[in-house]
């Protein structure tokens, strides 16, 4: 397995080096809306360990972070509307990983609606902005 790269681009996220629109964050995790989303709320999960996947994180930081993306599905299911919910995570290229930092996709799902083709469509800033207050406001009331 390869190395850990400090310089990708949920670890600059994580930083602030880049911006997100912030659903949820603590002294170890960091919750945020993907910029191209499947469906709307889709919401990526990781831990601010410099953790690659799956396979190389603490154990203790992963239940850490399986446990904010239950929190993260609960809301969303309020905030969204929604029917279901999606949990995606991938580990390496042939896993389908296309970024080397642990996340999980917390994907909202509506009955008969299909998702999105991945990274296939930005969403509208303004969207994004209004779906994260949605969502961190049905974490604040839980």
């Amino acid at each position: 397995m390869a190395n850990y790269d400090p310089n990708n681009i949920f670890a600059k996220i994580i930083r602030g080096e880049l911006p997100c629109h912030k659903v949820y964050e603590d002294a170890r995790v960091l919750a945020f809306l993907d910029i191209m989303p499947r469906a709307p709320g889709h919401t990526l999960v990781l831990p601010k360990a410099a953790a690659r996947n799956l396979l190389d994180i603490d154990a203790a930081d992963l239940a850490h972070v399986a446990a904010v993306a239950q929190k993260i599905a609960r809301a969303a299911m309020q905030a969204c509307g929604a029917d279901g919910i999606t949990l995606q995570q991938f580990n390496e290229p042939a896993g389908g990983q296309v970024v080397f930092h642990l996340h999980f996709h917390v994907i909202p799902r509506q009955n008969g609606v299909a998702m999105k083709p991945p990274a296939s469509v930005k969403e509208d800033d303004g969207v994004l902005r209004e779906q994260a207050r949605k969502l961190a406001a049905a974490l604040a009331g839980a």
